[in-house]
């Protein structure tokens, strides 16, 4: 029997012991909850973006504080305290719809009667957007459409402010002045050589169709710059610098910003009537930027943009000011105040219009159109900025529970979403219920053979002890809940994390993470996936936007591996070897497959033997944060090695004619293989190659690439030592750590997804794997039991932080994702390592428990192409 899907929820859990919030999904789009009762952030249900968030709950004119929260496949419910009453709420997204639906109860456990008014703000800052779909995927702002990771982050952290404020204005940490034409927001090292902050910058991996160029600059001179904070001595920059052409840029010193500060300078316009950029902050979204329009001076911080009357005078000197408050931010032009930025929350953009207890709110610059239905008619429904606030006054007697529903729903037709708005709050009761419903539904069509919701289904694992157990389901409800239906083109498929990231996004590190599990769930969906995927750049992204098919990010080194496997598992599970002679791009699958295991060839060292592949110094095409893994790394050449010897054995498997092609890919797997070795550094870890020479590192990758891929070709002592070392210093009570805290680069890499303060989400099940590939299937069995404990109430995240005692938690910090594909890997290695299922490209389904005890797989699929 598979576990009712109602157990997999998570427990009550008090705020505190949460870094990050949970998300909400429902096949179709993902959203963050906030930390009062009510709002939601990051809300993005293709081609529905929404930005800033959607209002926040007021109990007698206060927001009230989520004290508690618990997280479910369909819905997050937040519980406070206010005026007397305990307030709990729950918010879900409608399944495969565009809609949000909450309920709010008011409980009075009190014995005697407790009247309050309740307010909900109805904000909808939503666009329709076809395109600007890629991990850094645009939101809309008040002037503009563009990711702006911290300033959502700071707007979410406002929501509990008693007046609210600007406070998505006040970016407060150093950054260069630049002048002249602005780069593209985001990671953009100041030098080429310099490292990239992920706390403090973000890459901008956003796709080809989002538009976002470089601004020319502004014509002329600059002087006089000074920043002053709070009334303290300013900080001046001297000199004065020309802008002669519209690439001209220029890179002065750092510099503070924050509240009660204020930037100014003197600008000579070269030209009149000129558009262009003066002056960057920085180089983020939120950075303060001064500009020209015509002539006109303007300036723009954190999606709000505000231009002065009249043009400036070519030829003269303007003095230019921004004052930044908690109330706002204001240009002054020659001294005179010239304007002023209006709330987020105001009418720039969005109108709403309250009729037929409804609200309808439309945005001016795309199509969308939001309405708001109440399943509880308003006492009182009231326009407010771009959206409205709608009261209820409320006398809740003793032991009594009161309730509250509102429905909104999105469309770019305003009749479908008045229509399923209203449809929602009419039957609201049945509405809400229905979320969960679907959701059991799918969870039980996982595990049927001949379900109508999957192209295939999951063993059914009976039996296993309850902490194996636990951790094979929940492995198999993350796949599900990072499914999507609706985004893609090419079919079902599953997103690689967020809510804050990626709506759309697959990475194929990701994907290859629990390939064999993929293959089983949804093989007509990964099949799809496996001609987009390398139908992509695959040697210049990480990953790509499966809604418009266009490449996102830098290039990562685990391409090749990823992709490689992923076809392989694909294959082997599947018996389809159709598919090696189908056209991804302008190649055959079989063709990519060659070009992938051969990468060394181009990419040999030119020090140590020659062997290795180079995988060059940008440690961000790497493990990012680990600043010394690069060059010739252990980890990747195990893993070329080891598809080298997978593509000999499937050309043999494919055509007779071929073997003089595999025997020449063994006979590199062999010296590669060699040279992989030839690193072992003795006591379970690696040496990395550099030109300078070698370094010694302990890290699970190396860990876990050469016990997938070199197994059988180590002795039994160095099988010994790798264990001992994951086991003596990277395994800690319910995860791991990536990084062993002792290594000299540790204190320069405490990122909780690389480095040493956690792992990845994916690394404790391919650690697992690891264990059962050197012959220790109890040590991957007691690990497997217990890292269910790690998922803070729902599922496993991108990062998960020690927190001291061996206990883990889903990581916040360092733009880490709540949610994680990679995660699902946990339920891989229990199906490929502890019960052999196709493990070693074998097509016999039939499992072989590799541990006593640990239960039995029903229903296992069969490769269903003759094939094999």
């Amino acid at each position: 029997m598979i576990p009712p899907l109602d157990d997999l929820a998570g427990d009550w859990l008090d705020r505190g012991e949460l870094a990050h919030l949970p998300s909400l999904r429902n096949q179709w789009g993902q959203a963050h909850v906030n930390d009062d009762l009510t709002s939601v952030s990051w809300l993005a249900m293709p081609p529905y973006s929404g930005g800033y968030h959607t209002g926040v709950l007021r109990v007698d004119g206060r927001a009230v504080r989520a004290d508690r929260l618990r997280w479910a496949p369909w819905g997050v419910r937040r519980a406070g305290t206010a005026s007397g009453l305990t307030v709990e709420t729950d918010t879900r997204l409608g399944y495969e719809r565009h809609a949000v639906y909450w309920r709010t109860r008011l409980v009075n456990r009190s014995a005697r009667p407790v009247t309050v008014t309740v307010e909900q703000e109805l904000l909808a800052p939503i666009a329709d957007s076809p395109v600007d779909w890629g991990w850094l995927y645009g939101t809309p702002w008040s002037a503009g459409h563009h990711h702006d990771y911290y300033t959502t982050e700071r707007i979410r952290a406002e929501v509990l402010a008693w007046v609210p404020r600007h406070v998505h204005l006040l970016a407060t940490d150093p950054r260069w002045i630049r002048l002249g034409s602005p780069r593209i927001p985001g990671i953009q090292r100041d030098e080429d050589t310099a490292p990239m902050l992920l706390e403090s910058e973000l890459p901008d991996h956003s796709t080809s169709d989002s538009g976002r160029t470089r601004a020319p600059s502004a014509l002329g001179t600059v002087r006089g710059i000074a920043v002053e904070v709070d009334g303290g001595a300013p900080t001046v920059v001297d000199g004065a610098f020309e802008l002669t052409g519209p690439a001209a840029e220029r890179r002065l010193e750092p510099v503070a910003l924050g509240p009660g500060a204020s930037l100014r300078l003197e600008f000579r316009p070269a030209t009149a009537d000129q558009t262009g950029v003066v002056l960057t902050h920085g180089n983020h979204p939120d950075s303060v930027q001064l500009g020209l329009t015509g002539g006109r001076p303007w300036l723009r911080v954190a999606g709000e943009l505000v231009t002065a009357g009249p043009a400036l005078r070519a030829g003269h000197w303007h003095r230019l000011e921004v004052r930044i408050t908690g109330d706002g931010a204001a240009l002054s032009v020659d001294g005179a105040h010239a304007v002023w930025t209006q709330p987020w929350w105001g009418t720039q953009r969005w109108t709403s219009t309250v009729e037929h207890r409804r609200v309808r709110i439309a945005d001016r610059s795309s199509p969308a159109v939001s309405v708001y239905a109440f399943a509880t008619a308003p006492d009182g429904l009231d326009p407010h900025g771009g959206g409205a606030v709608a009261r209820w006054v409320r006398t809740v007697p003793p032991r009594v529970v009161v309730e509250l529903g509102v429905v909104l729903a999105v469309s770019s037709d305003r009749s479908v979403s008045e229509r399923a708005a209203q449809d929602a709050a009419a039957g609201f009761t049945d509405a809400f219920a229905a979320v969960a419903d679907r959701w059991r539904s799918t969870w039980t069509s996982a595990f049927t053979p001949g379900n109508t919701e999957f192209s295939g289904h999951l063993p059914v694992l009976h039996g296993a002890p309850a902490g194996l157990a636990r951790t094979y389901h929940l492995g198999v409800l993350l796949a599900i809940y990072l499914r999507n239906t609706g985004v893609s083109p090419i079919g079902p498929v599953f997103l690689t994390g967020g809510p804050r990231l990626g709506p759309t996004t697959t990475y194929f590190w990701d994907q290859s993470e629990w390939a064999h599990t993929a293959a089983l769930l949804e093989p007509a969906g990964l099949r799809a996936w496996i001609v987009a995927a390398l139908s992509q750049p695959y040697d210049r992204c990480h990953s790509f936007d499966t809604r418009n098919l266009l490449p996102v990010g830098n290039h990562y080194a685990a391409n090749d591996h990823a992709l490689f496997r992923t076809v392989r598992a694909y294959v082997t599970v599947t018996g389809d070897l159709d598919l090696l002679a189908e056209k991804a791009g302008t190649a055959t699958v079989l063709d990519h497959l060659r070009a992938l295991a051969y990468r060394p060839r181009e990419r040999r060292a030119g020090f140590g033997d020659g062997v290795l592949a180079d995988l060059g110094r940008d440690p961000w095409e790497l493990l990012e944060c680990v600043p010394n893994y690069r060059d010739a790394v252990v980890s990747f050449n195990a893993g070329y090695a080891g598809m080298l010897r997978s593509l000999a054995g499937l050309l043999r498997r494919l055509d007779p004619s071929l073997t003089e092609e595999a025997d020449r890919a063994d006979a590199d797997a062999d010296a590669l293989t060699a040279a992989v070795l030839g690193q072992y550094a003795g006591g379970g870890r690696w040496n990395i190659a550099h030109p300078e020479g070698d370094e010694t590192i302990g890290h699970v990758l190396d860990f876990v690439f050469v016990a997938a891929e070199l197994a059988e070709h180590l002795g039994e002592d160095v099988r010994a030592e790798m264990v001992e070392f994951v086991t003596g210093h990277l395994l800690d009570g319910d995860w791991m750590r990536a990084l062993a805290p002792d290594d000299p680069i540790a204190p320069r890499s405490d990122r909780p997804d690389h480095g040493a303060a956690g792992a990845f989400g994916a690394w404790p099940g391919a650690t697992a794997y690891g264990l059962c590939r050197l012959g220790r299937p109890d040590l991957a069995a007691d690990l497997l039991s217990r890292i269910h404990a790690s998922t803070s109430g729902a599922v496993w995240g991108q990062a998960m932080e020690s927190v001291g005692g061996g206990r883990f938690r889903v990581a916040e910090r360092g733009v880490a994702n709540r949610d994680s594909l990679a995660g699902a890997a946990a339920t891989e290695a229990i199906l490929v390592g502890l019960f052999g299922l196709y493990a070693g490209g074998r097509t016999d389904p039939s499992p072989h428990p590799a541990v006593p005890g640990i239960g039995t797989l029903h229903h296992v699929a069969r490769p269903r192409h003759p094939a094999t």
